[in-house]
């Protein structure tokens, strides 16, 4: 092994990495969104709102990410469904953000919903009998209380999102996987190139899982 034949390239590791961290924040916090949409849809009990959260997370979470990715960005364009650069953000960033978006809020969805069914019954219950109706009752008493149960959860989402969107490199988003590409043309050393990204992504999870493991402590210090 050479690493010194990747001396002057470590920049662009370094600009791929930033590219997987804002993509993955991004992911995160519209898959959360999203995904706390579709679980409360998921547990509703009217059946026009049910069904298609069930089909929704079934779905993503039963194909692969690789094909979504494929379908999103090759098959939309074929029906006319295009993603614009949104000001200095070029349209492949976009695409890569949507899918990862959509595809995590599947899982999260299912960390909501095993938040809430941890929540004690009877907390929905005395909401009722104090007057408060169901809509209000979860916005105020039990979604708080989910949310703060599932943030481990979501924590090791947020770096599975990070491992995962190494995958949209094969759509032209400049991230961590795609410049260890660029490296490695440029220096015809691929072992190099990747073992070097491979170390930024340990790097960037290490990181993550100790600021997750400092929150689970915060969280049962406060219970």
């Amino acid at each position: 092994m050479d690493f010194s034949r990747l001396n002057g390239y470590y920049g662009l590791i370094l600009e791929g990495a930033k590219v997987t961290i804002s993509i993955s924040l991004v992911a995160l916090v519209f898959g959360f969104i999203l995904g706390l949409l579709i679980c409360l849809m998921k547990m509703s009990k009217i059946k026009i709102l049910k069904w298609p959260s069930s089909a929704y997370v079934h779905i993503l979470r039963g194909t692969p990410l690789f094909v979504q990715i494929f379908i999103i960005y090759f098959g939309l364009p074929q029906l006319g469904i295009q993603f614009p650069d949104i000001g200095p953000v070029p349209s492949d960033f976009v695409s890569g953000a949507f899918v990862l978006s959509i595809n995590s809020s599947a899982y999260v969805a299912e960390i909501f919903r095993s938040g809430i069914q941890s929540v004690d019954k009877g907390q929905m219950e005395a909401s009722r009998s104090l007057g408060l109706g169901y809509v209000d009752t979860m916005k105020a008493v039990i979604v708080p209380q989910a949310i703060k149960n599932v943030l481990p959860a979501l924590g090791n989402e947020f770096i599975t999102l990070v491992k995962e969107s190494s995958i949209i490199s094969v759509i032209g988003v400049q991230e961590l996987m795609f410049k260890a590409g660029i490296v490695r043309t440029s220096t015809y050393k691929a072992f190099e190139a990747y073992i070097a990204a491979a170390i930024m992504y340990l790097i960037i999870t290490t990181v993550l899982s100790w600021l997750v493991g400092i929150l689970e402590k915060k969280l049962a210090q406060s219970n």
